[in-house]
Formats: C-alpha cells, sequence, structure tokens
C-alpha cells in the first residue's frame, strides 16, 4: 500500500478514515495540501461528505477505489476530503458555489478551486460511466484539466465571480436600515401573516410541508404549536400534532428501537432515507416535549421515552457525550438492518406474528423493494376497536413482539457508528433533555443534561477556547458561530431546571467572547468563523434556520433573555435589531426563518419575566416547568440575589411565590402555580 494511504489515516473523522485506503493521493484540509497546489500549479479538487452518506459511499466505490480514476485525480489534481460535519464552514462556502453554478446540491460535494481556493466548478455525485443525464466523473476530471490548462484566463475568472457571489449571498435577506429598532414595531398581525405563508405550504393530508423529499421542518410546527399558544388557533395546532403524528406512524420513526431517520424520500413518510443523525433526533425530541407539556398526548410521552432510549443506548459515549450519527447503509445496503420479510418475523414471533404484521403493515409482497418497513395505518385504539381486542391488551402484545424482534435485530450486522462528538449536536441534546425533563419531571434526564454539559466543558475547551469536534480525548478546529450559540442556549436551559446560576454566568462570559470574536461591524450579524480563523475565502454569515437552527437566530435569543437576566438593554436592543433587518423574509418564508420567526412571534406577543423565590420552592418549580409556554424568562432561588436584576429586591419568605415582571416592574407574588397561570 503507497505511503500517502496514511495522510487520512492519521485523522479522527470517520468519514475521512473511511477512505484512508483508497488508491486516491488524498490529503486531509490543510497548509501541506493548499502549499502543494500552489507550488506546482495544479487546481485542488475538494470533495466533501459525511460519515452516513450513502451516495458518498456509492461514489467511493464506484470511481475512489478505481486505481484509473484514482490515477488521473493524482496525476492532475491535489485532492482534499473534507468531513462537512468537522468543517461546516468549508462546506457552507463551497456548496454556495455549486448551488450557484448548478441550481441545485447536496453530497457527496465535489467542487474544483484554483490555488488560491476559489472554486470554479463542481457538482454533486457523478457515476463512473454517463447515466442519469450526468457526465462520468472520468470525464469530469479531464475536461476540467483540459479546462484549466488551455483556459485558465477563463478559470480564474470564473473563480472569481463565483467568490464575489458568496460574499454578496450574505447578505441575503437582510434590509439595510430596515428600521425596526424596537419591540413595538413587531406586531401580532405580522405574526399572522407568517403562519398563513407557512400554511400554504402545509400537506393537509400527511403532515409536514411541501412535497417528497420531506424533511420533519421542526422549527415550523414548534412556530404553530407557540401560535396556538399564544392565539388559540385550533388550526395551528391541529397540523403540527398531525406532522408529529405521521412522522411517528411512518417509517421515518425505527419502530421497534427508537428514534427517527433524516429525512423520507415520499409524502407519506414511509420510506426513509436511512441514516440517524443526533441533531434530528434532539430538534424532534424538543418539539415533541412541548406538544406533551400542550396535549399530554400519551402518543408522545412514550415516543421520547423510546426515542431517549435509543440515544443512551447507542449515542451516549462512557464521558457522558453524544456521538453523531448511524449510516444509512449496513452490508452495503441502504436500510438493511432496519427492514423485515414476513416469513422472517413469522419465524421469530410464530403465533404472535399476525396481530405484529397487520399493526405494522407487514405483508408478503412487502411494502418498499420487497421487503417491509414497519410502520403503522391505524392507531392503537382503532386497530383493537376494529378487532374488537381490549387495546391495553393489543398494546402489551405488540410491544413484547416488538422487544423480541429489538434483540434478534442486535444480531444483524449494524450501520456504522459516526463516533465523533460535535460541540453543537451536543448541546442541542442537552436542551432536549432539559426540556423533557420539564415536560415529564424524570430525574435522569435532567442528570443526563448536567453530566453532558461538564463533559462538554471540560473536554471540549482548552484555555477558555471551545473546539467543534472531540474524538479519542482530542479537541479539535476552533468552534464556530453555531457552537456557541447552541451551548449558550443549553446553558439557559439548564439554569432554568436546576437553579443553578453559574449557569447564567458561564453563558454572559460566553456572549462576550461572540460578540468579542464573531461579531460584524458592517451589520448586526455575527460570522460563522472566529476572527482569528485564515484558511477560508470569505467569512459567512449564515442566516437560514436549515436542518439546524441559524446560529445568528439563537444568537438573537439568546441575547434577548441574558439582556434581561443581566439588564443589558444593548444586547435586546441587537436581537430586536437582527431580527428585524430580516422580517421580511420570515415573514415571506417562514419555511427557512422558522426559529427567527419564533422570536418575532414571542416579542410581538410579549416575553414574560418570571420569578420563583423562597424556601421549599422545588415542588412549586417542578409543577411550574411543566407548564408550555413558548418563550419566557425564568430564574429561581430561595433568597434574593442583588446580582440578578429578576431576584432583587424581592421580600424574604417561608413560602414559595411566584412574580410575574414586566421590565423588571413585579406584580403581587402569588403562591400557587394555578395563580400564575391566571395571570399569564
Amino acid at each position: 500500500m503507497p505511503s500517502f494511504t496514511n495522510r487520512l489515516a492519521k485523522e479522527t473523522s470517520p468519514y475521512l478514515l473511511q477512505h484512508a485506503h483508497n488508491p486516491v493521493d488524498w490529503f486531509p484540509w490543510g497548509e501541506e495540501a493548499l502549499r502543494k497546489a500552489k507550488e506546482e500549479n495544479k487546481p485542488i479538487l475538494v470533495s466533501i461528505g459525511y460519515a452516513a452518506c450513502h451516495w458518498c459511499h456509492v461514489m467511493e466505490k464506484e470511481s475512489f477505489e478505481n486505481e484509473t480514476i484514482a490515477a488521473l485525480m493524482n496525476k492532475y489534481f491535489v485532492n482534499i476530503k473534507i468531513d462537512r460535519e468537522e468543517r461546516p464552514d468549508l462546506d457552507h462556502i463551497y456548496m454556495d458555489a455549486v448551488q450557484a453554478m448548478t441550481g441545485s446540491g447536496g453530497w457527496p460535494l465535489n467542487v474544483f478551486l484554483t490555488p488560491e481556493t476559489k472554486p470554479f466548478y463542481g457538482g454533486t455525485y457523478f457515476p463512473p460511466e454517463p447515466a442519469f443525464n450526468r457526465s462520468s466523473w472520468k470525464d469530469v476530471l479531464l475536461g476540467v484539466h483540459r479546462g484549466y490548462t488551455e483556459r485558465r484566463n477563463e478559470i480564474d475568472a470564473q473563480a472569481e465571480n463565483l467568490t464575489e457571489h458568496i460574499l454578496q449571498s450574505n447578505s441575503f435577506g437582510m434590509q439595510k436600515n430596515a428600521g425596526v429598532n424596537t419591540e413595538s414595531q413587531f406586531s401580532p398581525e405580522l405574526v399572522k401573516e407568517a403562519v398563513s405563508n407557512l400554511m400554504k405550504a402545509a400537506d393537509i393530508k400527511e403532515g409536514g410541508f411541501g412535497q417528497a423529499p420531506k424533511f420533519p421542518q421542526t422549527f415550523s410546527i414548534q412556530f404553530l404549536l407557540h401560535h396556538h399558544y399564544y392565539t388559540k388557533d385550533a388550526e395551528a395546532l391541529e397540523h403540527a400534532c398531525l406532522s408529529i403524528d405521521k412522522m411517528i406512524y411512518g417509517g421515518i420513526y425505527d419502530q421497534i428501537g427508537g428514534g427517527f431517520a433524516r429525512y423520507a424520500t415520499d409524502t407519506k413518510w414511509l420510506v426513509p432515507h436511512f441514516e440517524k443523525m443526533l441533531y434530528d433526533n434532539a430538534l424532534l425530541l424538543i418539539v415533541m416535549a412541548e406538544a406533551y407539556q400542550l396535549t399530554r398526548k400519551e402518543l408522545y410521552r412514550k415516543t421520547i421515552r423510546q426515542t431517549m432510549g435509543f440515544i443512551i443506548r447507542e449515542w451516549l459515549s462512557p464521558e457522558g457525550g453524544f456521538y453523531s450519527a448511524l449510516d444509512a447503509d449496513s452490508e452495503g445496503v441502504e436500510g438493511k438492518y432496519y427492514v423485515w420479510s414476513q416469513g422472517e418475523i413469522e419465524s421469530i414471533l410464530k403465533e404472535e406474528a399476525p396481530l405484529f404484521c397487520e399493526f405494522y403493515d407487514v405483508s408478503e409482497k412487502g411494502n418498499w423493494e420487497h421487503t417491509n418497513i414497519l410502520n403503522i395505518k391505524k392507531t392503537l385504539e382503532i386497530f383493537a376497536s376494529d378487532k374488537q381486542l381490549d387495546p391495553d391488551l393489543v398494546e402489551k402484545r405488540i410491544e413484547t413482539a416488538g422487544r423480541q424482534l429489538l434483540e434478534y435485530r442486535k444480531k444483524r450486522i449494524k450501520p456504522q457508528l459516526d463516533d465523533k462528538i460535535l460541540l453543537s449536536w451536543n448541546a442541542l441534546m442537552i436542551s432536549a433533555s432539559c426540556k423533557i425533563f420539564s415536560a415529564m419531571g424524570d430525574e435522569q434526564y435532567r442528570e443526563l443534561a448536567k453530566r453532558s454539559m461538564d463533559f462538554l466543558w471540560n473536554s471540549l475547551q482548552k484555555e477558555g477556547v471551545f473546539y467543534h469536534t472531540y474524538k479519542n480525548g482530542e479537541a479539535r478546529h476552533p468552534a464556530f458561530l453555531e457552537d456557541y450559540a447552541y451551548l449558550i442556549q443549553a446553558l439557559i436551559h439548564l439554569q432554568e431546571i436546576t437553579s443553578d446560576k453559574d449557569y447564567l454566568l458561564k453563558a454572559r462570559k460566553l456572549t462576550e467572547l461572540v460578540i468579542e470574536h464573531y461579531a460584524d461591524a458592517e451589520t448586526e450579524f455575527f460570522f460563522f468563523t472566529h476572527t482569528n480563523q485564515k484558511d477560508v475565502i470569505v467569512r459567512k454569515k449564515e442566516v437560514y434556520d436549515g436542518a439546524t437552527p441559524s446560529g445568528n437566530a439563537v444568537m438573537a435569543l439568546n441575547l434577548f433573555y441574558l439582556a434581561i437576566i443581566f439588564d443589558q438593554p444593548s444586547w435586546k436592543e441587537k436581537a430586536i435589531r437582527m431580527t428585524g433587518a430580516l422580517q421580511q423574509a420570515i415573514i415571506r418564508y417562514p419555511t427557512s426563518f422558522g426559529v427567527w420567526a419564533t422570536l418575532l412571534q414571542s416579542v410581538s406577543y410579549g416575553v414574560p419575566e418570571i420569578a420563583l423565590i423562597g424556601e421549599n420552592f422545588k415542588n412549586m418549580h417542578l409543577e411550574f416547568l411543566r407548564i408550555f409556554i413558548p418563550f419566557k424568562i425564568f430564574q429561581s432561588a430561595t433568597l434574593s440575589d442583588k446580582h440578578f436584576p429578576l431576584l432583587a429586591g424581592k421580600p424574604y419568605s417561608n413560602e414559595a411565590q411566584f412574580y410575574l415582571c414586566k421590565n423588571y416592574a413585579c406584580q403581587n407574588p402569588v403562591s400557587e402555580t394555578d395563580g400564575l397561570i391566571r395571570l399569564l
């Protein structure tokens, strides 16, 4: 084996390690590769993917393991492999370039750069032979090489134009001098307009938004739950719950093991793209916890517990962090680990098989590619009623059968685990654990959140600087905006469920760091990368809420919250100006600005400031946490505290009391949770 295969072997990313023995002369992104491109005047081929990516595996097998194709890549290019989850900054930049060139994007992302790392050509998956109206990878390589050697001036001009486009796209949707500088300029009417625009995309039959492929779009669902809270709009609650229910009953949900796949390839949520990602599950758990607070629907409680069981079983590291993902493939076949034949189930369950198969839509011919994805066509209550059986008994029989199949499934070859630990996704998981504790009161979830935060604080931080990724005892890659934004939010959530003010002090310190090192002096927004990072051609400002929340949106929420906690009015004003600059985009395109929409919504209807103070406040604290309030400022303590304005000046009381305040002016205290609800 040639020595160059060892370059990626020194990496920690499972995705890069998958390619460590390709005949391609892969480099990781870094000074060695970039210097080589300049010295040899070669174009750079950057190939970006992630460990759980099905089509990344396909292209590797077809092209990157092919000796002839690899020889072309090695002869004409400096080849760099990037894990998009390790370097989302680079992924964002080069994805923007490919989308500008081709009108679409995805992974694997293959993009050609000048030696100065500026993009000039690219695409996603390329087959080994011409197919699907796509050129073959070999033809692409030869064509790019010819273009680079024969039309270098055109290539350089294209690269400059694309780089300028990426820079200009930084301000998309942002209105300069928008004039929205106070919260009074937001209104319920604007929110209702955003709701109306969102519902135009709603699939009122199958739930969710838009057509296939269907993503969970948790921010849009959350926006509707919040809208129902503020307005009692029945349609908003109905569609939010329909969307959650359809996902839970669909094949996108692992019916016997728990956990959600990344998205469904069809409108009915039956056929998932089988990879499971930590961030998707964290965001779905957050929205299910809120739906449970609102509805007390048993389905949500059960699904939360089963999904948390999956996450703890499969993704919780011994140190207290959470791993990133499970692959879509096993034994080279997408979904093989999860699907069943009827005969297989019959051989395992024996006499219980007919009931199980009927409930989970299992047949001899199958419901997908001659096999079966478990999904639920009828609710358990309707199913039991149709069969004139006791629903409790049916539930027990089905759950027992499911456990048998889960044990059997453990003997199969598992999809590969992506065992790197990402700061941002772990912070989302901590927030999810906090939300679940609030909704359900189960102490194990509060302890899980505290332990995970301790791990992040101790293992992904060196001398006050946080890092984005961790594996094998090593933290790497300085943290990005979303790492800090989600971490600050998780600290806020932890404070609410623990009453530990130290979490707020840490959140303030990190917020000051973000303002110092990530803020853009020319706009209200924050850059994705630290001011000291020099290996990107553009410092991007991400404002879209995509698969994960925009770091800018979460920072706006954090600034608003911490401004009240620490009496920092300039932070609140900044949050309002950030939201105001995007106001028109939020209202017109709520599916792309879902987190922003919830902030605009909360400010429009008013954000309550709530303090709980007094001896023995803990029982009232637990009662309060069960109540659904979309966005609130909340602190609880035994005694008043002059260092925190919301707690300052409150008289000592043997009996715990709630104070409902606005701008620190508080109504008369109440000593019961029901009394607070009436005040709200």
